[in-house]
């Protein structure tokens, strides 16, 4: 029963610190979506992958407390920081489609 809950818990440690939000590529209203929204979408896309590489510069607070604390939570956070920054590019190719797509 420790094994397991020892197993739970650095899971859950892991996974909790891994930063940059990962988008989903494709939403399920994006071919509702008219060519000022798809816009607005592109625009969210490329925040969050700024975002994303901003978490992959070594100086933040999170990452250094990464580096001190616990260290495979540094890694795992650089495995997410390139999820998060090719979900947003395949996002925002896949926007960018529709909107020529519908002409826009």
């Amino acid at each position: 029963m420790k094994k397991i809950l020892a197993s739970l818990s650095l899971l859950l440690m892991l996974t909790s610190c891994a930063t940059p939000t990962v988008v989903n590529v494709i939403g399920p209203n994006d071919s509702k979506l008219n060519c000022d929204e798809l816009s607005v979408e592109i625009a969210k896309a490329n925040q969050y992958a700024d975002k994303a590489q901003e978490a992959k510069k070594m100086n933040t607070p999170h990452n250094i407390g990464a580096l001190l604390f616990f260290l495979p939570a540094a890694g795992v956070t650089m495995k997410n920081v390139e999820e998060a920054v090719m979900a947003a590019k395949e996002r925002s190719l896949h926007l960018s489609k529709l909107k020529e797509k519908k002409g826009c």
